[in-house]
This record gives structure tokens, C-alpha cells and sequence, in this order.
């Protein structure tokens, strides 16, 4: 299969995750057999611009005619049977999708966070779930609350863009691979069509080493952000150092706007380290050395790679009970879940899940055997060239680029039945 990857590189000053799935997708693919070729930008691009230039990246958010025509071009000289796009933001744009209907070639996209229904694409705002864009057309509130970067004119592109090009988007793409169950429920309820939303999870690279015990401190592996709920993971652990402890440090290890406030918390303290940037090799390191992954993330997050790469390693996890989680962690099974938001009931999960280390090493045997059925490389080599089939059959099958009559989802409906009991 000859495949043509559409993608906005992020900066490289910020670590993604998407451009982690990008690049592993891409290696799967090939190392498979299939032909990947990519069509991409960066944003690192930005910062080399003229002031001109740079002043006409908001202008280009919401369409990018140069792009069209050399995306146009490319694809009619040398047609892929498939497009897949992934993050058009900023310099892409959705453009790409009219020039992928220019050339009648079909598409796949990857929504790898909610910008179809919220400008920013987090369903988060003043540290709490925000759905008040969702199933609007114009996105004005989130224009009011100024939801990207707190800039009212920032967020102005980014609605703007939503609004007019929804229906592109909606009738352009063959097939739209949501990452959870979760994600696909609210897309769903926004009036996305259902008959092309698809639950297709990311895939982990097996790390090549499994935790040996049950490990040697708690870790929290992400953006040192408020929506990822570390200041509530720092209250939680204030909360049990007041009692004692639990017996193993907090290791905290990645960047962000709280990084001076962790630093400063973590300073002079025995029970917590805070770990800097971790890069790839000493992230496979600290999680197979874990007695268990802590993602106590605020927002409604649509996957969750830390508590996949956790299940790879054989660690269970705890994290917060809403969003992807409760697909990805079966609650006393393969991790905990705790109240969304609720300091007590995390560090409840927390006390629980370091006090039993024979039902905390049975936890990590079940969490891996869950990632070879569910989140290995051969899982999501087998659907994501099923979903390019499915979309290429669409295609030429109908004109409306419809699924075929028949086409199921039987995963998503199997892990939409995860449990929600909260760990207490």
C-alpha cells in the first residue's frame, strides 16, 4: 500500500506525543512493506520568518492556498492509495483536505485531541471540563474566554477556522480514527457523523525491558502543566506525607509553565525528585522501575501514552477516573482510577496501590498481558491498515465516502464497558 502522511510537525522545544505517534506509525508502516511518504511542516519554521511572514501565520490557520495547490499537485503526479492527516495546525491548514478531493484521493485523519468541536482542542478551561463550544458552529465562547494561550485574539484563528470549515472536514474525510471511545462519544454528540468516527488506539513500541519487582517510586511522566493535574498531585502527596508517607519517593520528570513551582517544591525534600526532561531511554528506565504511573490528568485527556507505556512494562497505574483512563485502566485490575479532580481520593489510590506489593505485582502481569491484546504493534498495524482499506473501499464504493454496510467497531465497544469504580 503506497500511504502519503499529512502532518504539522510541533515545535521541537515542546515534547508531543503526536509526533511520537506520527513517527512510530510511519516506521510500523514501512518496516511492514507498505511505501510512507510525508508531506510536512514545522513550526520550528516560524521563528526563521520574516516579521511579515511571522504576522501571517494566524492568517493561514484557517486556510492556506499555497499548500492546496502543492499538496494538489503532488498527489495528482503521483497519486497514494490513501492520504493520512494528522495535525494541520498552524502552517498546513485545512486546506489539505480540499486538495486531497482535488486529486480523488481518499483520507484518513487521525483526531488526536478535540479541535473539531473546541478551538483549542482540551475540552479544558480555568481548571476545569469545558464543553460549552461543543456543538456550537461559531465557537464563540471560547473567543470570549480567550481559550488559547488566554488570548482572546489568538483564539480568534483557531475559531474562525472551525466554523468554516467544518463541513469540509466532515465531508472530506473518509474516515476519522478517534483514539479512544471516550473522545468518540463526545465527537459523536457534537453532530460529527457517527457513521465515519472509528475508535482505533495508539499503539506502544514494546520497551524491551518489564519492571522485575514492584519498583522503587511513583512517577509522574508528562507537561509539567495544571491540567495534567499536577498541582493536584502535589496536594495529594503533601496529604500523605503529613501521615507518614507511603514508603517510596514521587519522582516528577518532564517541563512545563510549573516547572519553577516544582522545583521549588520539591527542593530540599526527601520523599520527592524532581527529574528534569527526561529523554526516551531514561523514560523506559524510570517507568519499568515504578511501583506504579501517576497520570491525576484534570482534563477529559482522548488516549493516555504514559499508562499504555506503563501496561508495556508491566506497571499498573492511577490515574484520574474520566476521559481514555477508564478504557485504559481497568480500575483494581491493572491500576487504579480516583476521583477526577479530588486530592483525598487520589492519594487514597496512591496509599493503596504502594501497601499491597503482591496485589500490585498481580496488577502489572495483568496491565501487560492487556497491552499485547490491545496496544502492541501488531494490534495497531492490523487496524490502522484495516481503517486505509475500509476508506479506500469507501471511496470508490459510494459517493459520499461512506463505510461499507457491515463495518464495526467491536473494540471500542468493548473498552467503552471499562470499569468506572473509583479506587478509594
Amino acid at each position: 500500500m503506497h500511504v502519503l502522511v499529512v502532518h504539522n510537525r510541533y515545535s521541537s522545544a515542546q515534547p508531543s506525543g503526536e509526533n511520537r505517534v506520527v513517527d512510530e506509525e510511519v516506521g510500523l508502516l514501512r518496516a511492514a512493506g507498505h511505501r510512507v511518504d510525508v508531506f510536512e511542516r514545522r513550526s520550528d519554521e516560524i521563528a526563521g520568518r520574516s516579521l511579515l511572514g511571522k504576522v501571517a501565520v494566524p492568517l493561514l490557520v484557517p486556510w492556506n492556498p499555497a499548500v492546496r495547490t502543492e499538496l494538489a499537485d503532488r498527489l495528482r503526479a503521483e497519486p497514494p492509495d490513501v492520504v493520512h492527516v494528522h495535525n494541520v495546525f498552524p502552517l498546513l491548514s485545512p486546506a489539505v483536505i480540499a486538495a486531497c478531493a482535488d486529486a480523488g484521493v481518499p483520507v484518513v485523519a487521525t483526531l488526536h485531541n478535540y479541535t473539531q468541536v473546541c478551538p483549542p482542542g482540551t475540552l479544558h478551561r480555568d481548571g476545569g471540563e469545558c464543553t460549552e463550544c461543543v456543538g456550537t458552529v461559531a465557537s464563540l465562547p471560547a473567543v470570549r474566554h480567550g481559550c488559547y494561550r488566554n488570548s482572546r485574539l489568538a483564539t480568534v484563528p483557531l475559531a474562525v477556522s472551525l466554523a468554516v470549515n467544518r463541513r469540509r472536514w466532515w465531508s472530506g474525510v473518509e474516515r476519522f480514527l478517534c483514539i479512544s471511545a471516550a473522545q468518540r462519544d463526545i465527537l459523536v454528540r457534537s453532530g460529527m457523523p457517527a457513521e465515519r468516527l472509528v475508535v482505533k488506539h495508539n499503539f506502544v513500541p514494546d520497551p524491551g525491558v518489564r519492571r522485575a519487582d514492584t519498583g522503587e517510586h511513583l512517577l509522574f511522566l508528562g507537561r509539567l502543566t495544571e491540567s495534567k493535574g499536577v498541582r493536584l498531585l502535589m496536594a495529594a502527596w503533601d496529604a500523605l506525607a503529613a501521615e507518614g508517607g507511603v514508603g517510596v519517593p514521587l519522582v516528577l520528570a518532564g517541563a512545563g509553565p510549573l516547572e519553577p513551582e516544582v522545583t521549588a517544591w520539591a527542593a530540599g525534600r526527601d520523599d520527592v525528585r524532581y527529574a528534569g526532561l527526561y529523554d526516551p531511554e531514561q523514560c523506559r528506565r524510570a517507568v519499568s522501575r515504578s511501583v506504579a504511573v501517576v497520570a491525576p490528568s484534570l482534563s477529559m485527556e482522548t488516549f493516555g501514552l504514559v499508562v499504555a507505556e506503563a501496561m508495556a512494562a508491566g506497571v499498573p497505574a492511577v490515574a484520574a477516573g474520566h476521559g481514555a483512563f477508564v478504557e485504559l485502566v481497568q480500575d483494581g485490575v491493572t491500576g487504579l482510577l480516583h476521583r477526577p479532580g479530588d486530592a483525598a481520593s487520589l492519594a487514597s489510590c496512591l496509599r493503596r496501590i504502594t501497601a499491597d506489593p503482591a496485589g500490585n505485582r498481580e496488577m502489572g502481569r495483568t496491565a501487560r498481558t492487556r497491552y499485547d491484546r490491545a496496544f502492541s504493534p501488531a494490534v495497531g498495524l492490523e487496524r490502522l491498515v484495516e481503517e486505509y482499506r475500509t476508506a479506500i473501499a469507501g471511496r470508490s464504493g459510494g459517493a459520499d465516502g461512506a463505510p461499507p454496510t457491515g463495518t464495526t467497531n467491536a473494540g471500542s465497544r468493548r473498552d467503552a464497558r471499562a470499569s468506572r469504580k473509583w479506587g478509594q
